[in-house]
């Protein structure tokens, strides 16, 4: 119910995210929090920053 409220309001999912890295690619670091939330922002409100899958 979090992860869908968070959703709706648009604050991303670092936890899903921390999740997804170490699952699909276990060779990379991930970003820390701060670096995430800056580039879902950037993501989201159209920057020309790459996405991972």
């Amino acid at each position: 119910m979090a992860q869908s409220f968070r959703l709706m309001v648009g604050v991303p999912d670092y936890g899903g995210y921390v999740a997804h890295m170490r699952a699909t690619h276990p060779d990379q670091e991930p970003m820390n929090y701060e670096a995430f939330f800056r580039e879902r922002q950037a993501a989201r409100y159209g920057s020309s920053m790459g996405k991972c899958c």
